[in-house]
């Protein structure tokens, strides 16, 4: 159902939205690889798919599959016809099951994309990016590929669920090698030098101004904020 939704849904997105593209000979032609991308808006998970030659496979909050009633069962046929598999936010060993999944994805030769800041930026800077696909390349040898992506959020601000008409552009960058190291050999300062390469190679092609910290302190700090102001 992937390619039927990306050539069915395809050009209305791009009359709407008129990606362009940087790159794409970047993108591996075979074997497993990670698609390692800046994340500012939610059809950012859309722009990634029209762009790319290959099927991106997603985590997907798990909240997209646990609906209940016949708007609940539609989203999680949708969401696992096109790719997507849920994972647990909360952290910690509830995401190792994704993670898990990611790395069969990888292992048999398909493209797993991830948005590195771990949800959108609040603001359209670029945050401190989390280490799990640093690790799933470890694992298993294969090619991160920074990705940046401009302009979606400025055809879709939070919350609007129809993109307003506009430009926006995804930029391949040249793909990281990564030499596989056995799980028990990868250190905190191996995971966070090369997610700190990824995020300083998806920063130089975006733009963005970077911030030394997770996206989702920041949105928490905010709403505590906005709830005290009030």
């Amino acid at each position: 159902m992937y390619w039927f939704f990306v050539k069915l849904l395809g050009p209305i997105a791009r009359h709407r939205i008129n990606p362009t593209t940087e790159g794409v000979r970047n993108i591996p032609s075979n074997g497993g690889g990670i698609i390692a991308a800046n994340h500012l808006a939610v059809i950012d998970d859309a722009l990634l798919p029209l762009t790319c030659p290959r099927m991106i496979h997603f985590m997907g909050k798990a909240e997209y599959f646990e609906g209940k009633g016949l708007k609940g069962k539609f989203k999680k046929w949708w969401f696992t016809s096109v790719g997507v598999f849920p994972v647990d936010r909360s952290g910690g060993s509830k995401a190792l099951g994704a993670l898990n999944h990611a790395r069969k994805i990888i292992e048999d030769g398909e493209l797993f994309g991830i948005h590195i800041e771990g949800t959108r930026s609040p603001d359209g800077k670029l945050y401190r990016g989390h280490t799990g696909a640093a690790r799933l390349a470890f694992e298993t040898g294969c090619p991160i590929v920074p990705t940046a992506i401009i302009g979606s959020d400025k055809v879709q601000k939070v919350g609007q669920i129809i993109p307003d008409k506009g430009h926006t552009k995804v930029i391949y960058g040249t793909p990281i090698e990564v030499e596989r190291k056995p799980s028990d050999e990868v250190t905190r300062e191996d995971l966070r030098e090369l997610t700190d390469r990824v995020t300083q190679a998806i920063q130089r092609m975006s733009g963005q101004e970077y911030v030394d910290e997770y996206a989702q302190a920041v949105k928490e700090r905010l709403k505590k904020e906005r709830a005290n102001a009030e």
